[in-house]
């Protein structure tokens, strides 16, 4: 067998040190390439929501405020708001923001097209929430006439199992 010498081993390591940087680096660039994608869609979509000339009607298709009846302690419950675009302009949902972290919501990341629907999810864990009825909130920022701001309600009763 033969035995390497130090010049081969140092030529081996620069080189596995070299290709673990530039690899790093490549995958560094990708994330700050996303990154940089979803600022400037995030950046579009405030745009159009502060623009006047944008705004359009929204019509909630769901009750603002729904029951979700009673939930087992630790289990997640789901509950969805149904819109339209009932407007001449594309709708844009800029954000959804739960009031407690119990909640996740998650909203629809494309314009909704005049006379389209779409739909405003959340999540609740009622996982340390107690015994009892609870209300959650989610405030929905939209570029919509007469108020940006839209308040979801939903009420649920946590009980033991």
């Amino acid at each position: 067998m033969q035995r390497l010498t130090n010049q081969t081993m140092k030529y081996i390591f620069i080189s596995f040190i070299s290709a673990s940087f530039l690899l790093a680096c490549n995958n560094a660039d990708t994330k700050a390439t996303e990154s940089r994608d979803d600022s400037v869609k995030r950046a579009e979509q405030v745009a159009a929501a502060s623009d006047t000339a944008n705004y359009t009607s929204v019509q909630w298709l769901d009750s603002t405020t729904q029951n979700i009846g009673k939930i087992n302690e630790g289990q997640v419950a789901e509950v969805a708001w149904h819109f339209k675009n009932v407007g001449d302009k594309p709708l844009v949902v800029v954000t959804v923001i739960p009031g407690c972290g119990c909640t996740v919501a998650e909203k629809p990341e494309a314009p909704i097209a005049p006379g389209s629907e779409g739909v405003i999810k959340a999540k609740f864990d009622s996982k340390g929430q107690g015994e009892g009825v609870k209300e959650k909130t989610v405030n929905v920022q939209m570029n919509t006439k007469g108020s940006a701001s839209h308040q979801l309600t939903f009420r649920g009763e946590v009980v033991k199992k």
